[in-house]
């Protein structure tokens, strides 16, 4: 359905006889060769860089090469003209007939429109969220969920196979405070006064329904007990808690992973231990010393021989620990079991959503697959900068039940799932997202939810009027009737619509679906430019009912607009909406 692919193909045939008729030699690379919009569109439709990439290879002048590419290509059938243009730039432009037959193409598909094999059915494991399981899910995480999920849907769009995972962070430092949080709590719950939360240890007021769950069911059984003896059941007690809560908070946000892996598991199985083990036999382990660390400052540090991982052996800035002071496996020498563990379920590809405050640990994860899958495996890190939530222009307060944070529920509560999906993962990842509540409420092209729904909306109010005015308009071929429509906005729209599948393909390749809210956004912005100079223009209307033929081609654009607002919509989990209040 790419039809940029399809004429592509075209190219190489055209160079193939070529080559046979001697003009081209034997043994030429084509991998290079594009087929894409030129950056001029007045240019044409395609433009393509064969004869630039030939013409040293070829030992040939590259507008002379282009000059006999183009000749060869004038001959295709939805070819109109084929033109050489600068260095050896070879432009063309296809027929509108070209277009009309898109148009059937998009309504015979339906949703499919845009659908690859692109992935060849390859597995792919997308962990994200993962968030330590110490409170509710905040709006930086819900970030990550959202542009992770609607990730994922891109890439099964177009022929991947995706495991959806959470990695619970149930061990280690964090976890134990959690449960020293907790057991203040639980102390308040018995009738204590606590006093002010220490620091470091977590201050929300959602411990205090978790401590005094505890107390209902134990009662006072752990309040005079050592820490050793309640820290375990706290911990575990407190995390299954958040994650109830944040299982809640996803399901909000329309999110749901095939598989929870915890942390605790990879040390009781000894997975960390066999992986570990695994890096020893190749060599990748060994006794050393690190320097002390040259941006952070570290009171009382010293050097002391530890058990390190080859890490710069593998494109990291240093060498990595693997266990602490104490003989406890780092959170690295975890991340490591995790990995290998992915590996082994079958995952050579694998992609990691995660916040930009983990970016201090990419090299050292990447660096770690690849020693561990003994360069079998691939991982790609795809960070998510902060979003930083206003109401008018005026930071928003945070939560007192959270603590330091605004709990993801709080901000769906308010501009509901469909908004919040679409606006998070509306902006590149890599970019810090302003989510304003009133301009994500406001009904306006500036708001670019609204703008689409309303295109998609008023879409099914011009089919609806059709239908009252031609009551079987869907019954009949639009086929027969598309060369109607010649005027510019119509072939402008069609042109866009068109390139539906490459924009989706671009996306998925890149791994940023953003790219799919702009071009939604242009969909939309064009169609109602139709749709305004219809009430200024009477004979640009959608509906004529002195002219059926024309009515029902433009009807058939009107259909193919909703389709690919709708098949775009599903892609970030969005209800496309068939009504809206002017």
């Amino acid at each position: 359905m790419n039809f940029f692919h399809h004429f592509r193909n075209e190219i190489l045939k055209a160079l193939e006889n070529l080559v046979q008729t001697g003009d081209l030699p034997a043994g030429l690379t084509f991998e290079a060769i594009t087929t894409e919009p030129p950056r001029d569109p007045t240019h044409g439709d395609l433009a393509t860089n064969a004869a630039l990439i030939l013409s040293k290879p070829a030992q040939k002048n590259p507008r002379e090469l282009a000059q006999l590419i183009a000749e060869k290509l004038k001959s295709l059938p939805s070819v109109e003209d084929v033109s050489v243009a600068g260095p050896g730039f070879i432009n063309i432009k296809l027929l509108p007939s070209f277009w009309h037959h898109q148009l059937v193409t998009i309504l015979e598909k339906g949703e499919h429109y845009g659908s690859s094999n692109l992935g060849l059915g390859e597995k792919i494991n997308l962990e994200y969220v993962s968030a330590n399981p110490t409170g509710p899910i905040h709006a930086g995480h819900g970030r990550v969920a959202v542009v992770a999920d609607v990730l994922a849907t891109l890439l099964e769009k177009v022929g991947y196979i995706i495991l959806r995972e959470y990695y619970v962070n149930d061990a280690g430092g964090q976890a134990e405070k959690l449960a020293k949080s907790t057991y203040l709590r639980y102390r308040e719950a018995l009738g204590e006064t606590i006093g002010p939360i220490p620091e470091g240890y977590y201050p929300g007021d959602y411990l205090k329904d978790v401590g005094q769950a505890i107390a209902q069911r134990d009662g006072a059984k752990w309040k005079d007990l050592p820490e050793e003896e309640w820290c375990e059941p706290f911990r575990a007690f407190a995390v299954t808690a958040m994650m109830t809560n944040i299982r809640e908070a996803l399901g909000l946000m329309g999110i749901t992973h095939d598989v929870f892996t915890c942390e605790t598991d990879l040390h009781r199985s000894g997975a960390i231990d066999a992986a570990i083990q695994d890096l020893r036999a190749q060599g990748l382990v060994y006794e050393g010393t690190l320097e002390a660390p040259r941006d952070t400052e570290i009171e009382d540090w010293e050097p002391r021989v530890q058990m390190l991982f080859r890490s710069t052996q593998f494109g990291d800035d240093s060498d990595r620990a693997l266990q602490k002071s104490n003989g406890t496996w780092t959170y690295f020498a975890g991340d490591i079991a995790y990995h290998y563990d992915k590996f082994k379920r079958g995952y050579t590809q694998m992609i990691n959503v995660w916040g930009a405050d983990h970016v201090g640990i990419v090299k050292r994860i990447t660096a770690a697959v690849k020693a561990i899958t003994k360069g079998q495996g691939q991982l790609d890190v795809v960070l998510c900068q902060m979003v930083k939530f206003m109401d008018g222009g005026e930071p928003l307060k945070m939560s007192k039940r959270a603590g330091t944070f605004i709990p993801v529920q709080d901000v769906i509560e308010k501009v509901g799932r469909d908004a919040y999906r679409f606006m998070m993962a509306s902006r590149k990842n890599e970019a810090q997202l302003d989510f304003d509540f009133q301009k994500v409420m406001d009904q306006s092209k500036d708001n670019p939810i609204f703008y689409i729904q309303y295109a998609h909306a008023r879409c099914h109010s011009v089919m609806r009027m059709g239908q009252e005015t031609f009551p079987e308009w869907e019954k009949t071929s639009p086929a027969s009737s598309l060369e109607a429509l010649t005027d510019p906005d119509e072939l402008r729209l069609l042109h866009l619509l068109a390139g539906w599948p490459r924009q989706v393909e671009i996306a998925a390749l890149a791994r940023e679906p953003h790219r799919l809210c702009y071009a939604l956004y242009d969909i939309a912005q064009q169609f109602h430019i139709m749709w305004n100079k219809g009430k200024d223009n009477a004979q640009l209307r959608f509906i004529l009912p002195h002219n059926p033929s024309l009515t029902r081609a433009r009807l058939a654009l009107i259909q193919g607009v909703a389709t690919i607002i709708g098949s775009g919509l599903a892609i970030f989990g969005v209800t496309p909406l068939k009504e809206m209040r002017e």
